[in-house]
């Protein structure tokens, strides 16, 4: 089962080796891996998609807890978390393609961030599911060059509770 992990962490060097090592040494696959800032300039936050079972997820997580520069880890339950991902895509569009190309591009709200004599440079912000759909779609006109970034997510603020907002309180 695919599992979503937000970890915040100390913005330290040898951080986000320390959280991979521990993956390593468990055999797991990182699916997909995220690291940026957050709203305090001296924490990080690393998100993680990886594919392993509840109970060894939670091994996981009491591992990661015991990390030198881990502040937190939560799970990003699925209906209670925003997802995004962003995918930048070069496709083959010769002249008389292009209108197709780009009315496709609009029912994904992609939009076009290059033009080519031959080809289009598309950049697609949404859920991991859209953007795999939109890649699909694409490929039958030729894609040239792919890059997808790993998944980043924060849990709704629609559903935070007042138990939650205390513990987010602490790390401020």
């Amino acid at each position: 089962m695919a599992h979503t992990l937000s970890v915040l962490v100390e913005n330290r060097p040898g951080a986000l080796m320390r959280i991979t090592s521990l993956f390593v040494r468990r055999g797991f696959n990182i699916e997909s891996l995220a690291v940026g800032p957050t709203e305090r300039h001296d924490v990080s936050r690393v998100t993680l998609r990886v594919n392993c079972e509840q109970h060894t997820l939670e091994q996981i997580q009491k591992q990661m807890h015991k990390l030198v520069n881990v502040l937190r880890v939560i799970e990003l339950e699925p209906g209670e978390a925003v997802e995004r991902e962003l995918l930048l895509v070069k496709v083959a569009a010769p002249p008389d393609r292009r209108a197709e190309l780009m009315a496709l591009g609009e029912v994904f709200r992609a939009r076009v961030v290059d033009l080519g004599p031959d080809a289009l440079v598309f950049e697609v912000v949404g859920p991991p599911e859209e953007l795999a759909s939109f890649e699909e779609l694409v490929r039958p006109h030729g894609i040239k060059e792919l890059a997808r970034t790993g998944r980043v997510g924060l849990a709704r603020a629609s559903r935070e509770t007042p138990r939650r907002a205390q513990r987010l309180e602490v790390l401020r």
